[in-house]
C-alpha cells in the first residue's frame, strides 16, 4: 500500500543490475513502498552522464524516497531503507546518490485588507486622525480578506481582487515587513526556536539541581549548566539573520532565568522531592515521545507483529497482577498463605496497577527505538536483522529488576508491620490489608479450642487479619507466627494498642 504520510523527501539514484526482469521487480517494489519513480536510464547514461561506467545489464532509477523522521541525516536513512528493500527482494542494487529535497516556505508578511476612506475623512494632523489610526489597528476598518507579501505587493493584490469598495488599503498583521532583515524559512525558524528553548530549559534545570549540592554532584550540574548556556547562546544567535543577535541572546537569557525562578519556591527539605519529580516527569515525557515516534511510523504489518503481542502481554500481566502478587509476597513474609488473607477487589486492581507500573521501565526499550528510527540510526532501519539474543537478555534483565522491586516492596511492608508490632503501634496498611490489634476471648473451654499455631494467651492482644472462610487469622508478635482459630469458638474485640492488656478471662479458666 502506498505511503500517504511522510516527513521527508529524498531524491535518490539506484543502480539495479540483473536485466529487465530485475528492473521490473524493482519498479514494483518502489510502487509498493509509495516511492514515485521520476525516470530511469541505462547505466552510464543520463541522469548522471558518464559518472558511472557503462553496463548493459544495469539500469539507474531516479526515485523519490518518502520517509518519516528528522530532516538531519534523512539522506542516509533513505539510502539504508532502499538497501533493505532491495535486499529483501533479492535484487543487486546500489544506491549511487541521495540528497534531501528541501521545500521550505518563505516567511511572508501578512496583511489585512481595510477601507482607506478614513484617511480622506480626517485632516492629517487632527486628533480624529490619531483616533482613527488606533481604530484601524483594532480592526475597525477591516473589510475582510488577507494578503501576503511585501508592502507594495500586498497593496496591489488587495486593489486588484477587492472590487466592492472604492478605496482599498492594507494594514500589517506582523512586523516582518519592516527593515532589510531576512527571515529564515518557516520550518527552519521553528527548528532554530526549538533548539533555543531546549537549551534554555536544560540550563535552567541544571541550575536548579546544582543548588544545595556539593562535591562531584555540584561540579557535574554546573558543567551541564555551562554546556546548556553555551548551546543556548549559540542557538539564540542563529534565531535571526542580520543585526538582531543581541535581542535573541537577551530572549534566551530571560527564558533561562524565568524557568529557574518558576522552580525557586520549591526549596528547603522539599527540594529533593521536587528534583526527583522533575526527573521522573522528564523520563515519562521522554518515554511517551519515543513511543509516539515509533508508533507513528508503523505499517499495518508492524501493528500486527508488535501491538497484538504487546496487548496479549499486558493482558497476561494484568491477570497475574489481579492474582495479587504483592499480596501473596506480603502474606508469605508473615508466614501466611495467599488464601489466608482476604483482600477487596478494588485493592487487587490497585495492586495490579502497581505491578504494571513496575513493568514500565521495559517501555524504555521501544521508546529508544522510536528515537533511533526518527534520527535514522543504521541499526534501527526497517528490515534490519536484530541481535535477538542481546535483546532477549536485556528484557530478561529488566524483568529481573522489576521482580526485585516487587520483592523489595513487599519486604519493606512486612518490616514496617513487624517493627510496629514490636512497639505496640498500629501497623500500616498495604494495598487493602489493614491488620488491627484485637483481644481474643475463647467462647469454649481452652481444651476444646481448635486451631493452628502457638498457644493462645487471652490476656494479651493479637494482630488480626480478619476472618476468612470461618477462620480467624491472627498473628502473634511474641512468636512471630500466625495463629488460626475457628471464628465460632472465639470472640474478637478491638484492642486499644499492642501494649494494652485484655481483661477478658478464658472460658476454660472461669
Amino acid at each position: 500500500m502506498p505511503q500517504a504520510r511522510y516527513d521527508q523527501r529524498v531524491r535518490a539514484l539506484v543502480e539495479i543490475r540483473g536485466g529487465p526482469d530485475d528492473w521490473d521487480e524493482a519498479q514494483r517494489r518502489f510502487d509498493d513502498q509509495g516511492w514515485p519513480v521520476r525516470g530511469s536510464s541505462p547505466g552510464g547514461e543520463q541522469p548522471r552522464g558518464s559518472a558511472l561506467d557503462p553496463d548493459p545489464a544495469a539500469r539507474v532509477f531516479e526515485i523519490e524516497v518518502r520517509l518519516f523522521g528528522a530532516a538531519k541525516a534523512c539522506d542516509r536513512g533513505a539510502a539504508n531503507r532502499l538497501r533493505k528493500v532491495m535486499r529483501s527482494a533479492g535484487l543487486e542494487a546500489y544506491v549511487r546518490f541521495a540528497e534531501p529535497i528541501r521545500r521550505d516556505r518563505e516567511m511572508l508578511s501578512q496583511w489585512r485588507v481595510v477601507d482607506s476612506a478614513w484617511r480622506r475623512a480626517h485632516p492629517p494632523h487632527s486628533w480624529r486622525r490619531a483616533v482613527a489610526r488606533v481604530a484601524l489597528l483594532c480592526g475597525r476598518y477591516d473589510v475582510g480578506g488577507i494578503v501576503s507579501g511585501k508592502p507594495r505587493q500586498a497593496l496591489r493584490l488587495a486593489r486588484t481582487h477587492t472590487l466592492q469598495i472604492a478605496g482599498v488599503g492594507v494594514r500589517p498583521l506582523d512586523g516582518r515587513w519592516r527593515g532589510p532583515v531576512r527571515y529564515w524559512p518557516e520550518e527552519e525558524t521553528e527548528r532554530r526556536l526549538f533548539h533555543a528553548v531546549s537549551w534554555s530549559l536544560l540550563t535552567a534545570a541544571a541550575l536548579l539541581f546544582a543548588v544545595g549540592r556539593s562535591g562531584f554532584a555540584w561540579w557535574f550540574w554546573v558543567t551541564v549548566a555551562g554546556l546548556g548556556m553555551a548551546g543556548g547562546l549559540r542557538a539564540g544567535t542563529r534565531l535571526s539573520r542580520g543585526g538582531r543577535r543581541f535581542g535573541a541572546l537577551a530572549v534566551v537569557l530571560l527564558m533561562v532565568f524565568f524557568v529557574a525562578s518558576v522552580f525557586e519556591p520549591f526549596g528547603g527539605d522539599e527540594r529533593g522531592w521536587t528534583r526527583r519529580q522533575i526527573l521522573m516527569t522528564a523520563l515519562v515525557i521522554g518515554v511517551l515521545a519515543g513511543l509516539w515516534l515509533l508508533v507513528r511510523q508503523w505499517s499495518w504489518g508492524e501493528w500486527a507483529a508488535w501491538v497484538v503481542p504487546l496487548v496479549v502481554t499486558l493482558a497476561l500481566s494484568s491477570f497475574l497482577a489481579a492474582g495479587s502478587v504483592l499480596h501473596a509476597l506480603y502474606a508469605d513474609g508473615l508466614s501466611f498463605s495467599p488464601e489466608d488473607i482476604e483482600v477487596p477487589a478494588v485493592w487487587r486492581v490497585l495492586a495490579a496497577v502497581k505491578v504494571l507500573s513496575l513493568l514500565s521501565p521495559v517501555l524504555v526499550v521501544p521508546a529508544w527505538w522510536g528515537f533511533a528510527r526518527h534520527r535514522h540510526h543504521l541499526y534501527a532501519a526497517p528490515g534490519e536483522r536484530l541481535n535477538v539474543a542481546l535483546n532477549a537478555c536485556f528484557f530478561l534483565l529488566m524483568l529481573g529488576v522489576v521482580t526485585l522491586q516487587a520483592l523489595d516492596s513487599a519486604r519493606t511492608a512486612v518490616d514496617r508491620t513487624t517493627q510496629a508490632t514490636e512497639r505496640g503501634d498500629d501497623p500500616p496498611s498495604y494495598f487493602g490489608i489493614g491488620p488491627e490489634w484485637t483481644c481474643v476471648e475463647p467462647a469454649v473451654r481452652m481444651a476444646r479450642l481448635s486451631g493452628e499455631g502457638p498457644h493462645l494467651s487471652p490476656e494479651r492482644p493479637y494482630l488480626s487479619f480478619g476472618v476468612v472462610d470461618g477462620t480467624a487469622m491472627l498473628w502473634d508478635r511474641t512468636t512471630r507466627e500466625p495463629l488460626k482459630l475457628r471464628a465460632s469458638q472465639v470472640r474478637l474485640t478491638p484492642a486499644a494498642s499492642g501494649t494494652s492488656r485484655c481483661t477478658a478471662a478464658a472460658a476454660g479458666d472461669s
